[in-house]
């Protein structure tokens, strides 16, 4: 027992336990993130008596006596100050670590009121974020730093709305303030929590279940199997072949695998529980990675399939064969790039409740409320009308949270049991169970001419998708269809295999693949540059694809392609760390925006004028941290006379919303801002001599369909993807401590929306692949299990970061969605082979293997 204070507050807690648990379940202070709970992440931070310290390591039984502060508990001023200052930063994005990161900044603050940069870093040096890369987040500090000292809060550098402004994002009181609420965050009346029995084995035949002494003991809801699915128990993105249940009789693909359901009052008897269910098993060999599935004879990860292959592609134009044996200059080499973990800060939760009409609403987050609603209303078995998805915030998704997690197993057990339940992984499951970032194996070949012109390109993927389709066939056509690289010549082929194998699935990653074959080609490019004699900056200049041009792909690229502008603008310090005799790296990279190849692409939105007299924003798409609904109401301020006072933006839901697909491929600024556009002119048309007040109960529907060929198509120039977005980051070391000294990244995005979240997708991406360059690691034993915990991963930290230049190349010419392509997936790209480039320039090792080895970064 112990007797503290908190926010005032005093306190008498008598059942010892860790301090976030009775701050989040039984005082319901919610701005306490669980990001780990395993003393990692920051998410948690509260002061303790000034000190900022994660509350999921400290117990109740140590405070006596102590005094602890969370946002909630902080005064109005300082509230207005860090909203302010974190807003006009761009310090928020996805939001689930900024209340640990305000802590920790009134933690310094409080006794540091003029810190420097370095100092307000290393503050922050315990808590991760994965959105902004830190850089606005140290802004915001120091800006709050200022604020306190002069004692007031100035006016917002932009106000307007308009497109191009660099505005607070409209989500930022929220989410700095912690009241903005992620699923974790839902505390329902009677609710209970469930989770699933996991296989214990990678590969094995389930011959029985037992559950009997589980749901004998009191407290326990009920206890689920594969037979009490009502409808179908297969899901899966494009191939059905996740099962929700492991049913008797059929065999598991990955550690992950779901045995039973278990749902109880309380999370102490929900865990006792789970270790009360007894599975018996036939072990059987597992398929540990492409190799093993490829070789003759090889176990089934999927018995009636016919062998381990999940995806092939080929892409082919031009006579890539020829095209090389009669080049100048020949290059092949072989490339690796590994498994990667998305690492978001919020772990995957879902709260599902029945409601009156005999189905049940899911508060989800992940990256498509709409496809929740597909696939849970399927394995249910019910019309979509009984099963009701509504989006929380969403604490980062980076392409993790496109598949199902939980959000079926928590529709089945409030369909089944008729209670509202919470399902939530704990980080340790997320490490196993969301798909990852495709290991690959790569062979490429480049053929130049003497002035260093590519003349073809052939290259062989195969990647590791482990147990689950998931996306692992587009990734593995996105990987092959971008291997060519951002460049002027029509002799390309690849080939790539994706196999099945007993590891954790591989699915959508920012850069949905490219990130690796960009690695190789970028790589080769540079290598060869010196063998031509030319600068790696010049050898791209004369290759890049200019308005007007044909991409390796067929595709005529329109007038809004800014390849070359990116060159440029980093052309001045590249030059000039070169001649400093300065270790420098480039590397370019093009993405696309928007799902393309010839599937159907629909952006939608619906503005409905309601009885407030406002007009209210609905759109399917989901806001995983990117800012679509500050981009959204820019496009409304900038295409009616509406004001932002007379705008709301309302979470994504199934029942009003417009299905506008999922939040990938860098889609949904382009896709669903020009069905917003169109949603505008019919509203204009309808507002001429009215005011809202004339207009309330009306919708304007707007829709746009981002129509393309398919691969393969049988026409000349094929259009692959209705807009690119380009890139070149350049990487600068320090030579004497062969640490990363900058990174420049200039971006094309098109029209820039807001110039300032432009740069902390930016920032975000450049640090994220700093990370994957240079230090992440996610290490799989023999029995198919990931080993690493969320802190052993390898990822980048405040006071690790070099200094970054995000450069915002603002070229129009897109004719939709007023000229804006999209930023989301290419920040990460050009990274690592820029950073490759560096390292070989310091010391002449060619590294073809990520993370990059023998740098002041790699663990011995």
């Amino acid at each position: 027992m112990a007797t503290f204070v908190v926010n005032g507050q005093n306190v008498t807690v008598e059942q010892n336990q860790k301090l976030i648990r009775y701050l989040r379940d039984e005082m319901h202070l919610t701005s306490v993130k669980d990001g780990c709970s395993e003393g990692a992440c920051g998410t948690c931070h509260v002061l303790i008596d000034g000190k900022a310290t994660k509350a999921c390591v400290v117990s109740t039984d140590k405070l006596e006596g102590k005094s602890i502060i969370t946002v909630e508990g902080l005064s109005d001023f300082e509230k207005e100050v860090y909203t302010y200052a974190f807003g006009e930063a761009g310090a928020v994005q996805c939001g689930f670590c900024i209340p640990g990161m305000i802590i920790s900044a009134k933690g310094l603050l409080d006794v540091n009121p003029d810190p420097t940069r370095e100092e307000a870093a290393f503050a922050i040096r315990n808590n991760i974020c994965r959105c902004t890369g830190y850089v606005k987040i140290i802004d915001g500090i120091l800006l709050a730093a200022k604020i306190f000292r002069e004692g007031r809060i100035p006016k917002p550098s932009a106000d307007d709305w308009q497109i191009g402004s660099r505005m607070q994002r409209l989500d930022v009181p929220e989410k700095v303030q912690g009241y903005g609420k992620y699923p974790d965050d839902w505390y329902i009346d009677g609710m209970c929590y469930g989770s699933a029995v996991r296989s214990e084995h990678p590969r094995a035949r389930v011959l029985a279940i037992h559950t009997e002494e589980a749901k004998a003991l009191e407290g326990v809801v009920c206890v689920l199997t594969a037979e009490d699915i009502p409808g179908k128990n297969y899901v899966g993105h494009i191939k059905k072949d996740q099962p929700t249940l492991i049913p008797v009789g059929e065999i598991t693909h990955y550690l992950g695998d779901a045995i039973a359901l278990v749902c109880a009052r309380d999370q102490k008897t929900l865990e006792e529980a789970k270790k009360l269910v007894r599975v018996e098993y036939e072990v059987l060999p597992a398929v540990h990675n492409p190799e093993e599935a490829a070789a003759p004879n090889a176990p089934l990860v999927f018995e009636t399939d016919k062998d381990n292959v999940q995806a092939y592609k080929h892409v082919s134009r031009g006579n890539a064969e020829e095209a090389i044996r009669n080049a100048k200059h020949v290059i092949t080499r072989k490339f690796h790039t590994p498994w990667t973990e998305h690492a978001f800060l919020e772990p995957e939760c879902c709260v599902a409740y029945p409601i009156e009409n005999g189905g049940v609403r899911l508060l989800t987050t992940d990256q498509s409320a709409h496809t929740t609603l597909h696939e849970c209303a399927s394995m249910l078995g019910v019309p979509h009308e009984q099963c009701e998805v509504e989006n929380q915030l969403v604490g980062g998704g980076f392409g993790g949270k496109e598949d199902m997690s939980v959000q079926h197993h928590a529709a089945l057990i409030a369909y089944v049991a008729r209670v509202p339940v919470k399902v939530k992984l704990s980080r340790a499951e997320s490490i196993l169970i969301h798909p990852k970032r495709h290991p690959m194996d790569m062979e490429f070949t480049m053929g130049c001419d003497e002035n260093g012109i590519i003349q073809g390109v052939k290259a062989r993927v195969v990647s590791d998708t482990g147990a689950f389709a998931s996306l692992g066939g587009p990734v593995l056509e996105r990987a092959c269809t971008h291997a060519a690289g951002p460049y002027a010549y029509e002799n390309f082929e690849i080939e790539g295999t994706a196999y099945y194998t007993n590891n954790p699935p591989a699915g959508a990653f920012r850069g949905f693949g490219v990130t690796q074959t960009c690695f190789a080609t970028e790589s080769l490019l540079n290598e060869m540059a010196d063998i031509v004699g030319i600068s790696p900056w010049e050898i791209r200049y004369r290759n890049a694809i200019r308005p007007g041009g044909v991409l390796p792909n067929g595709q005529i690229v329109d007038e809004s392609t800014g390849l070359v502008e990116t060159l440029e603008a980093v052309r001045e310090q590249y030059d000039a760390a070169v001649a400093a005799g300065k270790p420098v790296g480039i590397a370019c990279a093009m993405k696309n925006s928007g799902v393309g190849v010839g599937l159907p692409d629909w952006g939608r939105c619906k503005l409905i004028v309601e009885d407030d007299k406002k007009l209210h924003i609905y759109t399917g798409a989901s806001c995983i941290g990117q800012g679509l609904g500050t981009v959204l109401v820019q496009m409304i301020c900038t295409n009616t006379p509406l004001g932002r006072d007379d705008i709301v933006y309302e979470r994504s839901n199934t029942w009003i919303a417009p299905d506008s697909g999922d939040t990938s491929g860098s889609r949904q600024t382009l896709v669903t801002g020009e069905a917003c556009r169109r949603a505008c002119e019919k509203f204009n048309e309808a507002y001429v001599g009215k005011t809202l007040a004339d207009l309330v109960g009306q919708e304007f529907y707007g829709e746009y369909l981002a129509k393309t060929d398919p691969l393969g198509a049988d026409v000349p120039n094929p259009v692959s993807h209705v807009a690119y977005g380009y890139a070149t980051q350049v990487c600068i070391l320090d030579k004497e401590s062969g640490r990363v000294e900058k990174m420049i990244a200039a971006h094309d995005v098109g029209r820039a929306v807001n110039p300032l979240s432009c740069e902390g997708q930016i920032e975000g991406g450049v640090v994220m692949s700093l990370g994957y360059a240079l230090t992440e690691k996610y290490p799989i034993d023999d029995n198919c299990k990931p080993t690493a915990k969320y802190g052993m991963l390898g990822l980048f930290k405040a006071n690790q970061i070099p200094e970054i230049e995000a450069i915002v190349v603002d070229k129009p010419g897109l004719n939709v969605a007023c000229g804006a392509i999209g930023i989301g997936e290419i920040t990460s790209i050009p990274t690592a082979p820029a950073i490759a480039d560096a390292y070989r320039r310091l010391d002449g090792e060619l590294r073809t293997e990520l993370p990059l080895k023998n740098t002041p970064y790699a663990k011995k």
